[in-house]
């Protein structure tokens, strides 16, 4: 028992690279056993990320996949078929980003995975809603972040088209996609039902960026251009500062005024321009040169005890290496070493949520590839003869991994 508010729940996780990786570790961070089913070629993250010391076990997948237990089923194969079907009748909550077509075919769809298996949260990640004609299409982050209008917010901003240097839309439908599945057990908690969920990237990215940005179009007609010009202002971004770089955020009148005196322009309080949360909204651009012409002539450090004192939101700019030595981050722990039993010694990051009521207890490692076949196996009734019998016909790679 791992403790935590998912504590009881199994969850059958069907996915690979990140959407739904991120989904399934949300839940097991949370107590979830979550049984990694994996091909007998394994996520493809295992080998398609930089760093790793062994095969199959890159520095990205050991990260996605904490907490987890893995299963090899060749889904192909009526003996891996009929496993995956005992793994579902043990489980509360089955997760796949498969496509719709695929999982069709192999008997893994919602109307026949749910007519056997009526308790069931099914929950189908998918890259696009059913009823569109992008229904089935392939895709990865980077087609997403172009089609919902993420990469063309940076254009908006720097005048070049690129994508968010991170997988963003697969991090943000992941953790909502757990979220629903939040949602839907807390409602079976009332019923006894299952149900079906589907979380398609594209929409919900799509009104990621509308909420923030249809601004001025949300009206019919519209009373302006979309777009926040605010946060798509080529000025928007971290300030240099004598020796460095900061971040500064006053938003509020008593912040912003608070800025103007520490820089030495207390004539900007009455400027027209910046009087006001709505002015200064209105003259981004002018604001965001005024933040910049001001911090170039103290240091970094000099600039965040003023700051301070004055209670004006600032930060320093870390970049990748610097959380490393994050001050808040150390203080809280956020960065430790752990002994992975393959890996050897890893970082890792803390859970970033806390339940006052318990929290995960144990520390489960990233699997190996088919790591707890056996074991799994056994647990849904099979004797060590069927499943010798299954890794010898290809159906499964119990023993791969066996210590």
């Amino acid at each position: 028992m791992a403790g935590g508010p998912l504590e009881g729940v199994r969850v059958i996780d069907l996915t690979t690279v990140v959407v739904g990786p991120i989904c399934t570790r949300t839940l097991a961070d949370q107590g979830a056993d979550v049984i990694k089913v994996e091909s007998l070629s394994g996520d493809l993250l295992r080998t398609m990320a930089d760093g790793s010391r062994n095969p199959g076990m890159s520095g990205k997948f050991v990260n996605f996949n904490r907490n987890k237990r893995s299963i090899c089923l060749d889904l192909k194969s009526a003996a891996g078929l009929e496993a995956m079907n005992r793994l579902l009748a043990s489980a509360d909550v089955f997760v796949s980003n498969v496509r719709p077509a695929g999982l069709k075919r192999m008997g893994l769809g919602p109307g026949d995975v749910c007519s056997a298996h009526s308790h069931l949260i099914y929950c189908a990640i998918v890259a696009f809603g059913e009823g569109g004609r992008y229904y089935n299409k392939p895709a990865y982050d980077p087609i997403i972040q172009s089609l919902s209008g993420v990469a063309g917010t940076i254009e908006r901003a720097t005048g070049e088209p690129r994508f968010v240097p991170m997988v963003m839309t697969d991090h943000v439908t992941g953790l909502i996609a757990a979220q629903c599945i939040g949602f839907a057990l807390f409602r079976r908690e009332r019923t006894g039902q299952g149900e079906v969920i589907e979380v398609p990237m594209l929409e919900n990215m799509a009104s990621f960026v509308a909420s923030e940005h249809l601004g001025a179009m949300t009206f019919e007609p519209p009373v302006g251009p979309a777009g926040d010009g605010r946060l798509l202002s080529p000025e928007y971004r971290p300030l240099p500062t004598e020796d460095g770089y900061i971040t500064v955020g006053p938003n509020t009148d008593p912040q912003a005024f608070a800025f103007f005196d520490a820089i030495g322009r207390p004539e900007l309080k009455t400027d027209p321009r910046f009087g006001s949360a709505a002015s200064r909204t209105a003259n981004a651009a002018a604001y965001f040169a005024v933040r910049m012409q001001g911090l170039a002539r103290k240091t970094t450090a000099e600039w965040l005890e003023i700051f301070e004192r004055l209670d004006v939101p600032a930060a320093p700019y870390n970049r990748i290496d610097d959380l490393l030595d994050d001050p808040h981050l150390r203080d809280i722990g956020f960065f430790y070493q752990s002994e992975h039993p393959s890996e050897g010694a890893i970082k890792r990051t803390k859970i970033p949520n806390t339940f006052s009521a318990g929290m995960r207890e144990d520390d489960g490692h990233a699997p190996r590839l088919g790591q707890h076949s056996r074991e799994i196996l056994q647990s849904l009734g099979y004797s060590d003869q069927a499943v010798n019998a299954m890794h010898a016909s290809g159906a499964t790679m119990a023993e791969q991994y066996e210590e």
